[in-house]
């Protein structure tokens, strides 16, 4: 018996408009079978600088609401986070503040316990992302279920008509799609 059509969101972590994370968050939801994906660009969600202040005297900002509103009536997301010195870009962790005051839940539900595959790729050869680190550990004290993780590096050398080139990587990320696939399959 086939499973549910599962409500996908994905995005990449960056208001670039050539980012090489939204193409990857894109390439990973594709891979999906049994999935109706919605890709989202965070600039289609541009914010101002959160502060306690403007929440105070404007409320929440409409695009921070309506970013929440298409994770909750996802089934799971996928992230590819793009690295800026190390961290988060700072389109993303302004989002990420911006939703942190949506829910009212504790601890905070920003990603309201969504199964997720974080990613990550840039043009470093590095073979682990410092972000991606940082996020395996941290998106669950946010609500995250993170149920597969996989890093790329050297975009530009291992991806190309949307595919994994290199044989090792390849075989990573198949391992890592199976167990999110499984895991849709299974909820």
């Amino acid at each position: 018996m086939l499973s549910m059509v599962k409500k996908i969101v994905a995005f990449g972590a960056s208001n670039s408009k050539n980012s090489i994370n939204k193409q990857f968050a894109q390439f990973v939801a594709n891979q999906l079978v049994n999935a109706e994906v919605t890709v989202l660009d965070l600039n289609d969600f541009e914010l101002p600088i959160y502060s306690v202040d403007r929440e105070k005297n404007y409320g929440i900002h409409e695009n921070a609401s309506s970013f929440y509103k298409l994770i909750k009536t996802s089934d799971a997301v996928i992230i590819s986070l793009a690295e800026y010195n190390g961290l988060h870009t700072s389109a993303f962790k302004n989002l990420w503040d911006w939703l942190s005051r949506i829910s009212t839940k504790k601890p905070m539900q920003i990603w309201d316990n969504k199964p997720m595959f974080l990613t990550s790729t840039s043009t470093s050869k590095r073979p682990m992302s410092n972000v991606l680190r940082v996020s395996k550990e941290l998106f669950p004290h946010f609500g995250a279920e993170i149920i597969a993780h996989f890093h790329l590096p050297s975009f530009n050398h291992f991806f190309n008509q949307d595919k994994i080139t290199e044989s090792t990587y390849l075989e990573d990320f198949k391992i890592q799609l199976y167990k999110f696939q499984t895991h849709l399959n299974n909820h």
